[in-house]
């Protein structure tokens, strides 16, 4: 089961870098993310979604290679090509996997103008590593799956920016 987390930046930049940084930990085994978006609210107060798979593009560049493989198979590789990528766009383009795009954007549109949110779904972590290299960021989290006890927890860490009492004093 994956837990959603959904933490607001002060800028709009902060949700991007975080989601890099919790990307490499994934190359690291140290945490396993089902999906991971930012919703960025520019000064203007345009909502913008990136999303980190384009499902479209990767859909389309799969079916296109299948469909040359089997286009090849009746000797029309370029017809084949042509409807695997278009059939595969398609298909990448229904198949939203993830967190919604319409609840992402909707929270977005609470965000200050100017500001960024980070949005992942955690199938697997090591709490400890992970939240060391996140917390320096900061944030405020906007909504979660996790227990109220288990949501407090990560405010906090995120608030004291990963400085524990016991760290001060060393």
């Amino acid at each position: 089961m994956s837990d959603l987390i959904a933490i607001a930046y002060e800028d709009q930049y902060k949700a991007e870098e975080v989601r890099l940084t919790l990307a490499k930990l994934q190359k690291e085994h140290l945490i396993a993310l089902e999906d991971a978006a930012v919703v960025v609210k520019d000064a203007e107060g345009k909502v913008k979604l990136k999303q980190a798979v384009n499902l479209t593009a990767a859909g389309a560049t799969s079916g296109g290679f299948w469909g040359l493989l089997i286009g090849t198979l009746f000797f029309m590789p370029l017809l084949g090509a042509a409807v695997g990528a278009a059939s595969g766009a398609i298909g990448g383009a229904l198949s939203d996997i993830g967190v919604d795009d319409q609840f992402m954007k909707d929270l977005g549109e609470t965000l200050q103008p100017g500001t960024s949110a980070l949005f992942v779904l955690v199938t697997k972590v090591t709490p400890d590593k992970v939240l060391e290299e996140v917390a320096p960021y900061g944030g405020k989290v906007l909504r979660t799956s996790l227990t109220k006890d288990q949501e407090a927890e990560l405010q906090e860490i995120l608030n004291n920016r990963g400085i524990t009492p016991a760290s001060l004093t060393q």
